[in-house]
């Protein structure tokens, strides 16, 4: 493996582990959406799907989570739009997340394709 395909595994992987603690702490502890508790911390489980795949270097992981990962891209844009204050601010680093793990994934993705020469 290339150094450079180290690298973009290294910044997948940390960019996925951050927003998943991103998640849980944006919905549990720094600005829930209500001051009682919701489930939108669930909304972190999806991401676990991919982890060991990403941490393994699985090619088909990379593809696959790439496309998963826009739906949290999505939903910082929204949020980041609709909310305000700290939510907003957080909302926008998950936009940032998002962005570093989708650029990483599709190009880790693409330098390890398989030559069909």
């Amino acid at each position: 493996m290339s150094r450079l395909t180290k690298q973009l595994q290294l910044g997948a992987s940390i960019s996925l582990v951050a927003l998943i603690l991103l998640c849980l702490a944006w919905e549990i502890i720094l600005s829930p959406l209500n001051a009682s508790g919701s489930l939108l911390f669930l909304k972190a489980l999806p991401l676990l799907a991919p982890l060991f795949g990403i941490l393994r270097g699985k090619r088909y992981t990379y593809q696959w989570a790439s496309m998963l990962i826009l739906l949290y891209f999505i939903e910082g844009v929204v949020r980041a739009w609709a909310d305000q204050g700290r939510s907003a601010q957080l909302a926008m680093l998950e936009v940032i997340l998002t962005i570093v793990f989708f650029l990483c994934a599709i190009f880790y993705a693409r330098l390890t394709r398989k030559s069909s020469l």
